[in-house]
């Protein structure tokens, strides 16, 4: 039986679930594979004797050795919160996720955890991911990566990062798919009730969370887009309106924000029109056409390419029970 070594690195004030969620789930499919399938062998480790999580929580920790993977949880961060003093006491850690790459071990992230690998400087030059929360800021302190924070879990030359939190599980069960096979793997999130067919993190952002520009022109333009969003978008008005040149108007947008007006007037579309699938029984094609699209097979295809997932598979997964149904009754879907 093949036995695959992993640590898991505490440190103070990582978040204590994410550091024994990867580990619960490993021994959930040891138990699926049975006596006779590969195991895993997994220590919680630390350069330090002892070590106070999230909440306050002493960890049992035991001393850096030799593992075929690492994980790294993540930590308490806010919008705002000063990352530099987050990550300045935890240079003994930093060095040894360093050392551990250095000498072939495949290092692996769980949420803003990537900001560890990122200062150890392990994400210059690949792609990676971590909360989308942080993604923007992710980039910001670390140019030299290519940060993809619409994935779940991004492997690249044997560095491993994932989205948030429950993109912990996403990574176990791959990691559990590539040692003890799919079928283990797929028992082991009936299991545990994991989804085991997430392929984006898109479906769960809230713009509202996100950073606003502080920039008054980009934000007079976003909302006249936001309040139609069922016009045809022309920019030649839309340039009209503010009194500037198309030339002017994009070059003002995009110096406060990034993107394109048409980029976030598609993201504003759908979404207002994930709203309507999680709370309405309108029709695709209504919800289309409430979102500035005739064509029901242009929006299916946008939406899929923002949130991953076709309009009514989403509905499927994040429809809301309205709150004057009767409980236990299930809401009913249409596509």
């Amino acid at each position: 039986m093949s036995v695959l070594r992993v640590g898991v690195l505490a440190y103070p004030g990582c978040f204590a679930s994410e550091v024994f969620g990867v580990p619960d789930l490993l021994t959930m499919a040891t138990h699926v594979a049975g006596p006779d399938g590969p195991g895993y062998a997994v220590t919680i480790v630390s350069p330090r004797r002892r070590v106070a999580a999230s909440g306050g929580a002493v960890l049992d920790v035991a001393p850096l050795r030799e593992v075929d993977v690492l994980v790294v949880p993540g930590f308490e961060l806010l919008p705002g919160t000063d990352i530099d003093a987050k990550l300045a006491p935890l240079a003994p850690e930093i060095a040894a996720i360093r050392a551990q790459a250095a000498g072939g071990t495949a290092v692996v992230s769980i949420c803003v955890g990537a900001f560890l690998l990122a200062e150890a400087g392990l994400l210059d030059g690949r792609r990676a991911t971590t909360a989308w929360l942080h993604a923007d800021e992710l980039a910001r302190r670390c140019p030299a990566a290519e940060v993809r924070p619409e994935h779940l879990v991004v492997t690249d030359t044997g560095v491993t990062t994932t989205a948030a939190f429950s993109a912990m599980y996403d990574f176990a069960l791959d990691l559990i798919r590539r040692h003890s096979g799919a079928g283990v793997a797929r028992t082991t999130a009936r299991v545990a009730l994991v989804d085991d067919a997430r392929s984006s993190q898109s479906p769960y952002v809230d713009a509202r969370l996100l950073p606003q520009p502080g920039n008054e022109f980009s934000h007079k333009v976003m909302r006249r887009l936001d309040q139609n969003l069922a016009v045809r978008y022309d920019l030649a008005a839309l340039s009209a309106a503010f009194g500037v040149s198309t030339r002017t108007l994009l070059r003002r947008f995009a110096d406060e924000t990034g993107r394109s007006p048409l980029e976030y007037l598609q993201a504003s579309r759908v979404r207002r029109a994930r709203h309507l699938l999680e709370t309405t029984d309108r029709t695709v094609a209504g919800i289309s056409a409430a979102v500035g699209y005739r064509d029901p097979g242009t929006f299916a295809a946008l939406f899929a390419k923002h949130t991953g997932r076709r309009p009514g598979d989403y509905r499927t997964a994040f429809r809301r029970v309205p709150a004057s149904q009767p409980s236990g009754e299930l809401p009913r879907t249409t596509t």
